[in-house]
């Protein structure tokens, strides 16, 4: 039975609060170690942090603006064999999604992972985030969430949130064992913590919480959330189409690409252990260069970066989820992530499918169905 708790916020320290509850969690007889996001001493960032010593948890910060990657990567490698024992993982959605890919293109596992799901406001691209928080960045913490979560713009200081998460419409953590609810509730007074499967109950159960229903400003805050960003989303997608809609175009899209690959590198589900575009393949022969410039007069260098882009699209826009990170790497400040979460909504709904909506339904191209897709093979 799915249980409904709150975690009690005291002196109005939510972090102090959550870094009480994830101590509790780690102390548990299931879980060994905790991954979390945690702020390093030596620079102001949150990073993912592996901690098996709960007096280890005083820097926990789920709640940061700051997105540095997509951590499911690091689950994928945690869980990819058996460790020999369980992983309680804090995530955002996105993060939860692009695990939930991985384990299906069986880069992971779930049999020694509790997945903890915390609502997500939003982050900032990592060059605005150091920007903003300056030398103290777990008050910039506190400052961000005490402005989204009381219905004040999440533009600080001039800043705004990374497109990627204006345009994401899953605020919500559905497939966590553990969520962990911020909107629509008085944080100054309590956290909600929800179970949403048997192994989430079992932790639960261990720890000393007080029970309590979610409030009905819970729904209609999230419903609100999605409209807002389901609008900027579709709005995004337009400008995409148009910006892209030829050939030239897309090369003009991508004209200052520089063939650094960061984009393939941050993608949490980019999983190929050699990429062709780092291989023989596309190491030219010097004279090679001279011939292609001699049909047209001029040809741009370094050359093949349009052709990695739509072989990356037609690769992986099945199982892309969103989160940015392809844009985030960018040194050059290519809108990456708006042109593959275009051709990833388009190419998805063609399929029916939703990246990392449920592990039991099956990716595209690793089923056959007989009645689809009809009017493109020809069968009546």
């Amino acid at each position: 039975m799915a249980i409904t708790a709150k975690i009690d916020v005291k002196d109005k320290d939510i972090l102090g609060s959550l870094q009480g509850f994830f101590k509790n969690i780690l102390e548990t007889d299931e879980i060994q170690s905790l991954l979390v996001p945690q702020h390093l001493p030596m620079k102001n960032m949150v990073m993912p942090t592996l901690v098996t010593d709960p007096n280890h948890l005083n820097g926990v910060d789920p709640l940061s603006p700051a997105f540095p990657m997509n951590a499911a990567k690091i689950v994928s490698r945690l869980t990819r064999k058996p460790m020999g024992a369980k992983v309680a993982a804090v995530l955002r959605p996105c993060e939860i999604r692009a695990f939930v890919e991985l384990v299906k293109l069986k880069q992971g596992r779930t049999e020694e992972v509790i997945l903890i799901g915390v609502d997500c406001l939003g982050a900032f691209q990592n060059k605005d985030y150091f920007q903003l928080v300056g030398h103290n960045a777990a008050e910039s913490t506190v400052v961000f969430h005490e402005n989204v979560l009381r219905g004040k713009s999440t533009e600080i200081e001039g800043l705004d949130l990374a497109p990627a998460c204006k345009a994401c419409e899953y605020p919500v953590a559905d497939n966590a064992d553990i969520l962990i609810g911020l909107y629509g509730l008085d944080i100054d007074q309590f956290l909600l913590v929800q179970s949403q499967t048997e192994a989430g109950d079992q932790i639960l159960k261990q720890i000393n919480l007080s029970t309590t229903e979610a409030p009905r400003a819970r729904q209609d805050a999230i419903n609100a959330v999605i409209t807002q960003r389901t609008k900027y989303r579709d709005d995004m997608y337009a400008r995409t189409r148009d910006a892209t809609d030829s050939l030239e175009k897309m090369s003009s899209y991508f004209a200052t690409c520089v063939n650094c690959y960061n984009c393939r590198v941050a993608c949490p589900v980019c999983y190929c252990k050699e990429c062709v575009f780092v291989t023989d393949v596309f190491n030219h022969d010097p004279s090679q260069y001279l011939q292609w410039a001699n049909r047209k007069g001029i040809i741009k260098m370094p050359t093949d970066t349009l052709f990695y882009h739509l072989t990356r699209l037609a690769h992986m826009s099945t199982a892309c989820v969103g989160c940015g990170q392809c844009s985030n790497a960018c040194p050059n400040d290519i809108p990456v992530m708006e042109l593959f979460r275009t051709i990833a909504h388009d190419t998805q709904k063609a399929f029916d499918y939703e990246a990392g909506k449920s592990i039991e339904q099956e990716p595209p191209l690793s089923v056959f169905r007989e009645d689809e897709f009809a009017e493109v093979v020809g069968i009546n």
